[in-house]
């Protein structure tokens, strides 16, 4: 679908037209899969995130606050990525709180729980340092959750923010830089 047919449809939504939502809905729901499948696909085995269970979250949370000035496509799936970032982030949250228990003795399954924490632990801090990069720099923290988070190629991330692919490579490094030094702080 082109931008402008995108754009006239986000307005029909804007306005409340009937079936706006389902059509909106219809469109963007393979970039959406594709995203939370890219999550998904280093979560231990067993877990119980599913990919349509995340994305009606998503669309749950878009709903919920309203969220109907969407500049274009890519600037919507680039906010529903970031709310699929915080909703997994704070599902994390609770695990490991889960995990630590409120008083309770920690018994070791193995190396195998121990890397899933691990793992839990540096998803948290990477998120915090994106939240951080979000208040220094938003296109660079929008470049590095595309780039890095969602593992997108160079030519979609320059297709979302509408810069070019050496934009977007530029903005890729800058951001690699910053995230390096906010997570070697957070280690240290």
């Amino acid at each position: 679908m082109a931008t402008s047919e995108f754009s006239q449809l986000m307005r029909r939504w804007q306005a409340d037209e009937p079936d706006a939502l389902s059509a909106l809905v219809e469109i963007v729901d393979s970039e959406l899969r594709r995203l939370a499948r890219h999550y998904l696909r280093g979560e231990r085995a067993g877990h119980t995130l599913q990919t349509t269970a995340l994305i009606n979250e998503v669309w749950v949370q878009v709903l919920e606050r309203k969220l109907r000035a969407f500049q274009n496509r890519a600037h919507f799936i680039a906010v529903a990525a970031t709310i699929m970032r915080h909703l997994i982030t704070d599902r994390a949250r609770q695990r490991l709180s889960q995990k630590k228990g409120e008083g309770a003795i920690r018994v070791s399954l193995g190396e195998a729980e121990s890397a899933q924490d691990e793992r839990l632990t540096e998803l948290l801090a990477l998120s915090e340092a994106l939240d951080h990069l979000y208040q220094h720099d938003e296109q660079i923290a929008r470049v590095a959750e595309l780039f890095g988070y969602w593992g997108l190629q160079n030519k979609e991330v320059a297709e979302a923010l509408d810069v070019s692919e050496a934009t977007a490579t530029r903005k890729w490094q800058a951001a690699q830089v910053w995230l390096k030094r906010e997570l070697t702080k957070t280690r240290a």
